[in-house]
């Protein structure tokens, strides 16, 4: 029976994650069918008062997933609760944050720019979604179901076993380190109207982007060592800028966090 409610636990909190995953892309895109998104919600007192309600909603999504993804807290966790669950309470944590920060986020008036002509727009939408899509399948080449918890809670089940997926250096990859970083960036500033709300959430989402893979690499090296250095000085963070030297093939896996 604890093996079978684990198991329920895991889909739950990827059930969450799934449907937490599509609001995002409706609360960045300022779609019309939700009712909170990056440009609507309530209704904004001043604007000090919504930087500072957004600055604490994006904050608290920071420090809860760094924080939940270092090996100390994880150690600590798993102390008292299975490693089973471990990753799934990771996901779930991680997306109660954002249902927080879409729920409280207050839009701030003002446009930076905004597109004149339809093809633009439609261009800018098409490279937001690719940039969705990039992130999506980029948990795929890794290990979609690992990534998020469903793997261990199905080995938790009877005559099941648990083993971490072996990362081969494909596809993205090859390109780039955090090809999920850069699919969160695209999407995020892919936009034929960037209002002052939707550039302070691009803004401190890419800035805590570029501190959460210092936290992560420094992990990797940790862990790998020298493998892990000579990769990062073969294959570009999160730009695919070519490289001249050719890269031999690591044996380790990318951080998941």
């Amino acid at each position: 029976m604890r093996s079978v409610l684990i198991f329920i636990y895991g889909v739950l909190c990827y059930a969450v994650f799934f449907l937490t995953f599509l609001y995002a892309i409706a609360f960045v895109a300022d779609l019309p069918f939700v009712p909170h998104t990056v440009n609507r919600g309530f209704a904004m007192t001043s604007v000090l008062q919504a930087t500072v309600i957004d600055a604490v909603l994006l904050g608290i999504f920071a420090i809860q997933h760094s924080g939940m993804a270092r090996r100390g807290f994880k150690r600590w966790l798993t102390s008292w609760m299975s490693p089973s669950i471990e990753r799934s309470t990771f996901v779930l944590l991680a997306n109660a944050a954002l249902i927080l920060l879409f729920w409280q986020w207050r839009p701030l008036p003002g446009v930076i720019w905004e597109t004149t002509t339809p093809w633009t727009a439609y261009l800018l939408y098409a490279l937001s979604a690719l940039g969705w899509l990039l992130v999506l399948s980029a948990t795929f080449v890794i290990d979609h179901f690992d990534l998020f918890g469903l793997r261990q809670a199905w080995a938790a089940l009877p005559g099941k076993s648990y083993a971490p997926p072996q990362f081969k250096d494909h596809f993205y990859y090859r390109m780039v380190r955090h090809p999920l970083y850069l699919g969160f960036v695209i999407a995020f500033w892919a936009t034929p109207m960037m209002t002052s709300g939707h550039l302070l959430f691009a803004i401190a989402t890419t800035g805590y982007i570029l501190v959460a893979i210092q936290l992560e690499e420094r992990d990797l090296v940790t862990d790998h060592g020298e493998k892990y250095r000579q990769y990062r000085r073969k294959v570009p963070m999160i730009c695919p800028w070519p490289r001249p030297a050719q890269r031999s093939e690591p044996d380790f896996m990318p951080s998941k966090r």
